[in-house]
């Protein structure tokens, strides 16, 4: 019997899925795929990473022969012109006429383009695909002010791109009153604009494009409201319109605001004619998102293979990273009073906003939103999906006042029916996952992903994948190796000790000795971390300098507006007359904001990236060193008085404070460490609240660990009592070890030890007991260390090599970024918002 033949027009994401879902199921096709651009289906989801990237192989969704192999005709660069349903043929711009039984459009959608006047001017892009992205990396070489019009995903991807490109000022214009508004509400929008704000970026809501200015090209966008913002490039993210131009012409329906109609079975009015992906318009809905894509893909290939799959109202529950700010939704986001009863956790300090929508009887969650922090999300949404029902304090489940369940052995993950839908990509479900390490060998989440294909899509759903792995190999009693990410199958553990045995010094040589690939964000800045804390180093040396977080680069905190941060160490919070005249000095010579903080620092803000170096050749001249208020590494030892003025106070605790200080200044850890030494039990210096804190007794000192304050404050737990001052810097120096040896990555010590099998007991043992007989070994390597230290920044302004690096303009140096604005704030100033003249 003669193969029948099915045309695929669209060769995007969703095109190539269908192509892969049909294969799987049958050979008994033949299948022609035509594309409009010249490549073959590439990753769209990913497209930003482009920006980064060197070559696009990295986006493909297959491997240049997989057509071939699959015995499937792609005709790229060759769009589909007309479609002749009376004689079922299609005809393609090559003139390539194809009779079909099966046609499937996957035309996806295009940008929407407002009518705004000068909108054709050069300069002005839209962000879709490749071929726009290296327009776009062209044009920016010579740009310093980009506008993103659109505060949507996509639009914020954009702005994201910009700034990767190194465009000095980036600003996103959104006309809704706020950011995102199909995904997160006023309360979650303020939050993300805060947040983005922080980052550089300049945001504005509630604004309408009304005309592109520029002769020729673009040099401002003018607002309805008479308003006006300079610009160079603009990149326009205002919303999708479905392709149904092939549908209208050869009259099948299309919904009256765009899109292809289709069933539940993806068939349009013309039952051999399917619609999939962003172009089909299904009970009144276009789906923008790639996991609901898929679906119709796969429930598309099942109605021509004659299997009964339908597709239903999709979840749009989304989880992203967005200007390096996580943002998730789940559920109905924006469920109220009558309907439902609203818990909020709002953190304007550390910027975080969390939202859950619970039922009126308090039993089941219904949605929710999260910014800022979206750790929870999977869990949350599986508690959604699966009408888990909630525990007696919901808030609990986003304040983690009590330790969450939703661990392995927890009851979240447990609760979890193996129907549940882990992977919305993929249709990847809880018991395959579960299969897949339990029958299939699969003993880590990469493995998973290989054999399943769980996470290889968007990627969000990949935390709760690795503790569904954990949880079926604990429950066979295997090891589990905390691995790092993809490019090292290694703990930060397990690196810590081979970069010291094989004596690695840069981050090229741990990846080329004990890795694979070319890193990524997660282990480029690990291992930097490693390299510094390891060979206590200067971090900006042996080749690490590209690979460190954006801090640590700059060796300075970027602040908001494009400004940067000054903050010298002050040990113990004891500071000289002169010392102060010499920072007063300083501030005002630079322009520099001044504020005396809670960790009894002065910091000054608004600082030029080229006059940073200037700035700490006076500084340290005067004796003061760099505070490492930038990196994971200590950051102060707080004190009160003490016994040297307070009537109360029963030793010296400033002295003993400025000592631990000098001993640990510069430690780089997995986390910042923060200290105090209080000089009796009134507790002034708020030790119990510190990773360490010290507190005076009448027979020495009280050692006090693994607290910290911000948005999940815990106590520190009294691990020594009335110890010498030499035995409490030997258990500290242990302490400190034990913690930069064996904690994870970006883990602070109280969530350490919350995660220590034997809690306090055990690490009491391993302190003072020596149980591990480590002891001397550790001692030993931070008295090396301590008698070792460097200031960095001393290191950086002797450094001709390094100097070079503190320039905004590489072809400019000493020329200041002409975009950083101040105005006036209580005899100061303060970084200006971006305002519209």
């Amino acid at each position: 019997m003669d193969k029948k033949t099915i045309v695929v027009i669209g060769n995007g994401m969703v095109g190539h899925r269908f192509c892969e879902k049909i294969v799987g199921k049958t050979d008994k096709f033949n299948i022609m795929v035509f594309g409009d651009e010249p490549r073959r289906a590439y990753d769209r989801v990913h497209l930003s990473d482009y920006v980064k990237k060197k070559d696009v192989d990295d986006l493909y969704l297959c491997k240049s022969d997989w057509y071939v192999r699959q015995n499937i005709k792609l005709y790229l660069n060759d769009p589909v012109k007309s479609i002749n349903r009376t004689t079922k043929t299609i005809q393609s711009s090559n003139g390539v006429v194809i009779e079909y039984d099966f046609l499937v459009l996957a035309t996806g959608s295009k940008a929407f383009v407002p009518n705004i006047p000068g909108v054709e001017k050069e300069g002005v892009f839209v962000y879709r695909t490749i071929e726009d992205l290296d327009l776009i990396k062209s044009y920016s070489v010579s740009v310093h002010q980009g506008v993103v019009l659109g505060g949507g995903l996509l639009g914020l991807e954009a702005a994201k791109a910009m700034m990767d490109l190194g465009i000095p000022s980036v600003a996103v214009i959104e006309a809704a009153p706020r950011l995102m508004p199909r995904q997160i509400d006023r309360g979650g929008s303020e939050i993300l604009r805060r947040r983005l704000e922080q980052f550089g970026l300049s945001v504005y809501a509630d604004r309408r494009a009304y005309r592109i200015e520029g002769d020729g090209s673009i040099r401002e966008l003018r607002f309805d409201d008479g308003s006006v913002i300079k610009a160079d490039m603009l990149i326009i993210s205002a919303g999708i319109c479905p392709r149904d131009e092939l549908a209208r012409e050869c009259g099948i329906d299309v919904g009256e605001r765009g899109g292809i109609v289709v069933d539940e079975y993806m068939q349009t009015s013309d039952p051999s004619v399917f619609a999939i992906g962003e172009c089909a318009l299904f009970e009144d809905t276009i789906y923008g998102l790639v996991a609901p894509g898929y679906e119709m893909a796969d429930v598309a290939a099942a109605r021509i293979c004659e299997e009964g799959k339908i597709f239903r109202r999709f979840d749009m529950s989304t989880r992203l990273k967005l200007v390096g700010v996580e943002v998730a939704s789940f559920g109905d986001p924006f469920m109220e009073a009558p309907y439902a009863r609203t818990i909020v956790f709002e953190d304007k300090n550390d910027g975080i906003y969390k939202r859950l929508n619970v039922s009126n009887d308090g039993k089941y969650l219904l949605g929710g939103i999260l910014v800022g922090d979206a750790r929870d999300y999977n869990l949350l949404l599986q508690t959604v999906n699966n009408r888990l029902e909630l525990p007696d304090s919901p808030g609990d489940l986003i304040m983690h006042t009590k330790e969450p369940t939703g661990t392995a052995d927890g009851a979240g993950l447990s609760a979890l029916p193996d129907n549940a839908l882990i992977c919305s990509c993929e249709g990847v479900t809880k018991g395959e996952i579960c299969r897949a390490v339990m029958e299939a060998g699969c003993e880590n989440a990469d493995s998973v992903r290989q054999c399943t294909k769980a996470g290889s899509g968007c990627g969000g759903c990949m935390p709760m994948v690795k503790d569904l792995v954990a949880a079926a190999m604990k429950q066979q009693g295997k090891y589990i190796r905390n691995v790092i990410c993809e490019h090292f199958s290694l703990s930060r553990q397990e690196l810590y000790d081979l970069i010291k045995i094989h004596r690695l010094e840069s981050y090229d040589e741990v990846l080329d000795a004990l890795g694979q690939g070319d890193g990524c964000e997660v282990c480029k800045p690990l291992i930097s971390s490693l390299l510094a804390s390891i060979w206590n180093d200067m971090i900006l040396r042996k080749g690490n300098d590209t690979a460190q977080d954006s801090n640590d680069r700059f060796l300075a905190n970027i602040q908001k507006g494009g400004t940067y941060s000054v903050v010298p160490r002050i040990p113990g919070g004891e500071i000289t007359p002169d010392k102060l005249v010499v920072i007063g000095e300083v501030a005002k010579k630079y322009g520099l904001y001044t504020k005396i903080t809670g960790a009894q620092r002065i910091d000054m803000f608004g600082a030029y990236l080229d006059d940073l170096p200037l700035i700490w050749e006076e500084l340290i001249a005067a004796g003061f060193e760099s505070g490492h208020a930038y990196g994971k590494a200590l950051r102060t030892v707080k004190s009160c008085v003490g016994s040297t003025w307070c009537r109360f106070g029963l030793h010296d605790s400033v002295s003993f404070a400025i000592q631990i200080e000098e001993r640990y200044r510069g430690l780089r850890a997995p986390h910042k460490i923060k200290s105090a030494v209080s000089g009796c039990i009134r507790e002034c210096a708020e030790a119990q609240s510190k990773d360490f804190g010290i507190i005076a007794t009448e027979k020495g000192w009280n050692l006090y660990v693994c607290g910290n304050g911000g948005s999940k404050p815990q106590h520190a737990l009294l691990l020594a009592a009335d110890v010498d001052s030499e035995t409490c810097i030997r258990y500290i120096d242990r302490f400190l070890m034990f913690y930069i040896r064996t904690a994870d990555p970006l883990t602070r010590t109280a969530t350490w030890l919350n995660k220590m099998e034997g809690g306090i007991e055990y690490l009491r043992n391993v302190v003072m007991n020596d149980s591990l007989g480590m002891a001397a070994q550790w001692e030993a390597e931070m008295e090396d260390r301590a008698r070792d230290y460097r200031c960095e920044w001393k290191a950086a302004v002797e450094d001709p090599e390094i100097r070079k690096r503190f320039s905004h303009f590489v072809n400019a140096p000493g020329e200041k970024d002409p975009t950083v604005k101040f105005e006036e704030m209580r005899g100061q100033k303060r970084a200006a918002d971006w305002t519209l003249v």
